[in-house]
């Protein structure tokens, strides 16, 4: 076949390759929708949902404006100004670009549709990154590694309308635009990296990991002695663009002149026009004055910046580095410090095993990549390394970041596959004569990979180049080694026909075996909406468990239109998008006093817990409870982390010690110390609870038999629970109208209806 007729077929194939990769990755992340139904997924998805509501409904200008008085109760919330609005913009524009072409589409399928639309360019985005180290090969395969790897798919599901939805395609992308920068000094490439920077921080708060790994990329070029004008033009133009454009954003505002997450940026940008000016002024004085003149102007930019620095810094002008990005390097500092923020599950650190969940194959491929890439070390290759290694780090240490992880692993896992395909799928004749590079001197380096001079090497005579290679041939023969010939050496060569087949089979098998895993995963662990849960009967049919919406449809029907409902911070966005009610905390978590109140009222006596609850106006107080099927993420096992964010707030009020036995331990049965059983989340998880099973109760998430007689309620009366015992929803009494403690008046009742009851049977 001519070269021609190759190259027009891979012009046709690659096109179509790319988009039944697209297919596929859409394809995979619909196992929801077919389980399931077409509904939002997890918590903080039900805010964007509501938000992107607002937005559709009233128009761009009131959103922004919107103060959202249903949430964090009586304090209210400015949503415009706390929130990344790049998913709920571009759900709307898309919606809005249908109606206009008269595709009545809800908004609803446009949020739950968005993330596995995204997620096929994101996959085109892999593409593109990977072809500019390697090739198109490569490209494809990273393409479809990324559009199937679990570690991606677990937050782009159908139904999974949050913020790393379109992140992460506007992550892979952008840096992609950052390598054709600097290999091109282009501007028009930088500009479009900044343009994309700005999309990618009106989406997700991980922009921060943009703002440092491209510094610390031309930091590192820098130190390589790599500075260029493809460098330098490249990251002014980005940053000085990225950087005002990110300002506009009103969650963002001065926090990149402001936080030290972003002083190395600054710095980086600072350094590079110092290092300008230095090559500048080089060739009007003489070397000896250079060289006074660099070290003058060194020691006085070190000194000015450490004083600046450090007088910006202790009066406030810089703020310090936030807890969420100590906790990165010591994972026990939130524990200690910030227990919001440990009492994340996302934010815990990551299993090995989950490295593996989430990677399969592709954690074994991926050292090969990077070292492919550190024997090519060209300026794109450096990035690739830098961003191997903190990805890693940071994905070990926060369980969330294996999300940041994902892009690269695919990447180096593709660039490593495709070179084993390039090797083993040569002709025997071609890898005999094939060469391969040898590792280059400071004076082989080309302008590209240099990056110190843009001049073309001058080309020597045909006669003087043939001896060399003559001579340096006969000289590696003489030692018996490879050798290098015309500064390359020969590849191995495989002749056996079979050995290559054997290889070629293991590939093949292990990508049967990673697109298995895949689907796997994806149908089974990252498919289940944390609002409609599974499970499997006895006969092995399946149950839905619906308690979720059940209660919160109770809510939206059976409560007035100003109720305030007290629950954990968790269920806030989901309470607030379906069932319409006004609540005290979200996931938003921005004020660890209002939540370290909730905290406390869950864990003090009823006489506590009612005058916090009176002070608040709240009517209704919902928890969750699994002991009846099981459910271990119920409230009762988040309970100590209620009880430590509230100690933090309310030491002498509240102390964690006194809810573990006198041995340590944490008991919810017979051996529960009294501050346990006196707290009203004990109370409300187990009220009634004994007489389900008629003095028999026992817990199926704590594997305890319960006392046979449970605990009582005066303050609180219960007002729903769901089929599975899994939302109970308490009213808070009124006070009484002749003025009595609402204890007593309750013992008075109970005691009323006793006699009565007694009377009846006589």
């Amino acid at each position: 076949m001519s070269t021609e007729a190759s190259s027009t077929i891979a012009r046709v194939l690659k096109p179509t390759i790319l988009a039944l990769i697209a297919i596929v990755a859409i394809s995979s992340r619909l196992f929801s929708i077919i389980r399931f139904e077409s509904v939002i997924h997890e918590f903080d998805p039900w805010f964007n949902y509501r938000t992107t509501q607002h937005l559709v409904k009233n128009g761009f200008y009131d959103f922004w404006n919107w103060f959202d008085e249903k949430s964090w109760y009586p304090l209210g919330r400015v949503v415009g100004g706390t929130v990344y609005p790049g998913i709920m913009v571009t759900s709307a524009i898309i919606h809005n670009v249908l109606h206009y072409f008269n595709f009545p589409v809800d908004i609803r399928n446009v949020c739950v549709f968005l993330a596995p639309m995204f997620s096929g360019l994101t996959s085109f985005s892999a593409y593109l990154l990977t072809k500019e180290l390697k090739d198109s090969s490569a490209g494809l395969l990273a393409a479809a590694f990324l559009g199937v790897a679990p570690g991606y798919i677990s937050r782009s599901v159908a139904g999974s309308y949050d913020n790393e939805g379109i992140a992460i395609f506007l992550l892979v992308f952008t840096f992609y635009l950052w390598i054709k920068a600097v290999k091109t000094g282009s501007a028009f490439f930088a500009l479009w990296t900044a343009l994309f920077y700005f999309y990618m921080v009106s989406a997700w708060g991980g922009y921060v990991f943009i703002t440092n790994l491209v510094p610390l990329h031309a930091f590192a070029l820098l130190l390589m002695g790599r500075f260029s004008n493809r460098l330098y033009v490249s990251y002014s133009t980005f940053y000085a663009v990225g950087t005002l454009l990110s300002m506009q954003i009103p969650f963002v505002g001065f926090q990149p002149t402001r936080t030290s997450e972003h002083m190395a940026a600054l710095g980086v940008f600072g350094l590079l026009q110092l290092y300008a000016f230095a090559e500048l002024i080089r060739g009007y004085v003489t070397p000896k004055q250079f060289k006074t003149l660099v070290k003058t102007g060194i020691s006085a930019v070190a000194a000015i910046a450490v004083i600046g620095l450090t007088v910006l810094s202790y009066s406030g002008v810089i703020a310090p580095f936030t807890g969420r990005f100590y906790s990165l390097y010591d994972t026990g500092y939130a524990k200690i410090h910030i227990p919001i923020i440990a009492s994340v599950s996302e934010h815990q650190p990551t299993a090995w095993t989950s490295f593996f969940f989430d990677l399969q194959m592709l954690i074994f491929l991926f050292p090969a990549g990077v070292y492919l890439c550190f024997r090519e070390l060209k300026d794109e290759h450096v990035f690739v390394i830098l961003y191997s290694v903190f990805a890693s780090y940071f994905a070990g240490v926060m369980v969330r970041l294996m999300l940041t992880l994902t892009p690269i692993v695919c990447v180096a896992a593709a660039i490593a596959y495709s070179t084993l395909l390039d090797t083993y799928l040569e002709r025997a004749d071609h890898v005999l004569a094939s060469n391969l590079k040898g590792p280059l001197t400071r004076s082989d380096e080309t302008p590209a990979a240099s990056g110190v001079t843009e001049s073309k090497p001058k080309k020597s005579s045909g006669k003087s180049a043939a001896k060399a290679q003559e001579l340096e041939a006969k000289a590696a023969a003489s030692k018996g080694a490879v050798g290098y010939l015309s500064g390359e050496r020969k590849r191995v060569p495989i002749l056996n026909w079979d050995s290559r087949m054997m290889v070629i089979v293991q590939l093949t098998w292990f990508l049967f075996m990673f697109a298995w895993h895949c689907t796997y995963v994806t149908s089974g662990s990252y498919s289940s909406p944390s609002i409609v849960l599974a499970s499997r009967q006895q006969d092995g049919s399946q149950m839905i468990i619906d308690d979720f919406r059940e209660a919160y449809y109770w809510l939206r029907k059976n409560t007035h239109q100003d109720a305030k409902v007290m629950s954990w911070w968790d269920y806030g966005y989901q309470m607030a998008g379906m069932a319409n009610v006004t609540t005290l905390v979200d996931n938003n978590t921005w004020n660890n006093t209002h939540i370290a109140t909730v905290g406390k009222a869950m864990a003090s006596s009823e006489e506590v817990a009612y005058d916090v609850l009176r002070r608040h106006d709240v009517d209704y107080v919902l928890v969750l409870f699994g002991g009846v099927i099981g459910y271990s993420g119920d409230d009762i096992n988040k309970f100590l982390w209620m009880i430590r964010i509230a100690e933090g707030v309310y030491p002498t009020e509240v102390k964690e010690s006194n809810f573990f036995t006198p041995r340590g331990e944490y008991k919810v049965d017979h051996e529960a110390s009294s501050t346990m059983k006196n707290s009203i989340m004990y109370k409300m998880s187990y009220y009634r609870f004994a007489e389900l099973y008629g003095g028999n109760a026992v817990d199926h998430v704590r594997g305890v038999r319960m006392p046979s007689e449970g605990p009582t309620l005066s303050v609180l009366e219960e007002a729903y629970t769901s089929e599975q015992w899994l939302a109970r929803i308490y009213k808070v009494k009124n006070l009484d109208i002749l003025g009595r403690d609402l204890k007593d008046a309750t013992s008075f009742e109970k005691g009323r209806a006793r006699k009565t009851s007694v009377i009846k049977r006589k």
